[in-house]
């Protein structure tokens, strides 16, 4: 029996990777530096701000030392609220409808690589602030996806002591291995990726607008 659903947020429920890159990019430029769409959705779709910039650093040769980084955070964090400010944080389809169709006594989680600033005001424009009894974000866990840290927390703070009842619904590979890594079924969706790319997980879908309980419930048997 299914003992918990746990949702990704950037490329599940809110199609917010594009500002992700855009803010992203925006301070990279700042400093000299710039990444394509192609090496965002190869490499740092997935990683949390801390290890994208280290990423985007190390493949430029360079250490980044750690106020420098917290400095980088901050100003991609400013770029993205005034993105959502603006309204450019749309959902994606089915993805409000599912969350809200899930019954009280089924407990529903986020886990998330994005920050938590981020990811309020989002859930409140969409009505669903009050829908998770557990959120993870990237300030919870020192590791982040695809290392299982993440995952594993949300599991433990909703006492779920047999990971293969509960299943987590993802959109990259980086997610899945995470989930995947802590014992989880997973539910992916090709909002970001190819079906090919996603066939780590135990089921795939073209979109949330095809997912019943029914449907995530069967994944677990």
């Amino acid at each position: 029996m299914l003992s918990a659903i746990i949702f990704d947020f950037d490329g599940i429920i809110v199609d917010s990777e594009p500002l992700h890159f855009r803010a992203f990019n925006e301070v990279l430029c700042s400093e000299g530096k710039s990444i394509s769409w192609d090496d965002y959705c190869s490499t740092y779709i997935g990683f949390d701000d801390r290890d994208a910039f280290r990423e985007a650093y190390k493949a430029n040769g360079e250490a980044l030392a750690s106020k420098k980084l917290t400095e980088l955070i901050e100003q991609k964090a400013e770029l993205l609220q005034r993105f959502i400010e603006n309204g450019e944080a749309v959902p994606l389809p089915g993805a409000v409808e599912l969350i809200k169709s899930i019954p009280s006594r089924l407990p529903v989680a986020l886990c998330s690589g994005a920050l938590r600033s981020d990811i309020d005001p989002i859930l409140e424009q969409l009505g669903i602030a009050g829908a998770f009894d557990v959120i993870v974000t990237a300030e919870d866990t020192d590791k982040s996806k695809p290392d299982p840290a993440p995952y594993c927390l949300a599991l433990k703070k909703l006492g779920i002591s047999n990971p293969e009842t509960a299943i987590a619904i993802e959109d990259t590979p980086a997610g899945i291995i995470s989930a995947k890594g802590a014992g989880l079924k997973v539910l992916a969706v090709t909002n970001s990726y190819d079906r090919d790319y996603l066939l780590e997980a135990d089921a795939v879908t073209d979109s949330l607008e095809n997912v019943t309980r029914a449907l995530l419930e069967n994944v677990v048997v």
